[in-house]
């Protein structure tokens, strides 16, 4: 069974995912040896099974809904069954896009270790939180991961998304960690090799567009910006008063995704029309194709 690098996508970010694979191929020398599979929202039915309920975020109820920038998130741990308990999969975020050859991670010495990720940064990082934005899994260690079984069970409040998001319910002996650069928050350096544009608010294709994601919250009464938060989301719903996303700080990073979008437009992965549908829909900044006439082309 060949390798695998699944990529999680739902309605908002599925331009992403085609641009994420897109970038995992053209990057590789190694085509023939792994496969690429776009998870959708859509095609797992327990998600939508419970559209509207309420489940447990960080010791609070959050209340489950389709229409989230982040929706996809807990597909993350169903690799392991779509490939049988058998073999090795890769799983990426779809805001996270191949600079180097995948394969030099696809086939890389686990040392028995059936996860391999990196720290989150900033606080979740110093309290121990693990990224599974990008994890490598060794899907015969990981018979435990029942996908439906473990999303229900943060309706039944006996599983935190928080916690599990983080891989606080596995054990730390299975699980080691690969370089930073193979998942490099909002860093584009000669070392790195997946971009992981990880900061929402400057994704740099949704520049100038309504914010639509809803900000984590904590359950704490320090610092007030968490039940600030709370009070808005009551008075005006998820998205109210959130404004629009910004530019994205680094230059370098919006060129290398916009010239990744033009060579699938130029390739036919993508069409013009299929980009103006996401402009319409408000999940492409609308001057995405003047914006991609004056960039250079690519580096081989």
């Amino acid at each position: 069974m060949k390798p695998c690098v699944f990529i999680q996508a739902n309605e908002k970010q599925m331009l992403g995912a085609i641009v994420a694979e897109h970038a995992l191929r053209r990057n590789s020398k190694h085509n023939d040896r792994f496969d690429v599979c776009i998870m959708s929202y859509d095609d797992i039915p327990v998600f939508r099974e419970r559209e509207g309920q309420h489940f447990l975020r960080g010791g609070g109820k959050r209340m489950w809904v389709h229409d989230d920038l982040q929706s996809f998130t807990p597909s993350r741990f169903l690799p392991p069954q779509l490939m049988g308990y058998q073999g090795r999969a890769l799983v990426i975020d779809p805001d996270v896009f191949a600079v180097g050859d995948v394969w030099e991670l696809l086939s890389r010495d686990m040392q028995g270790k059936a996860i391999m990720c990196r720290p989150k940064s900033g606080n979740k990082g110093r309290r121990g939180c693990l990224a599974t934005s990008v994890m490598l899994l060794d899907c015969e260690k990981l018979e435990h991961w029942r996908f439906d079984a473990q999303f229900n069970a943060m309706f039944e409040g006996k599983r935190d998304y928080m916690k599990w998001v983080c891989l606080k319910y596995e054990s730390r002996d299975t699980i080691g960690l690969f370089e930073n650069e193979w998942n490099d928050f909002d860093r584009l350096t000669p070392q790195t090799k997946m971009l992981h544009t990880t900061k929402r608010k400057h994704q740099p294709w949704k520049t100038g567009l309504p914010i639509d994601y809803r900000p984590a919250d904590t359950f704490q009464l320090f610092p007030p910006r968490h039940w600030i938060r709370r009070a808005r989301r009551s008075l005006f719903g998820d998205y109210g008063l959130l404004g629009t996303y910004g530019s994205h700080p680094d230059p370098a990073q919006e060129q290398f995704f916009f010239g990744l979008v033009r060579e699938c437009l130029e390739n036919g992965v993508v069409t013009e029309a299929r980009l103006r549908e996401e402009m319409e829909r408000d999940h492409l900044r609308h001057d995405a194709l003047e914006l991609m006439d004056k960039l250079p082309p690519l580096a081989a």
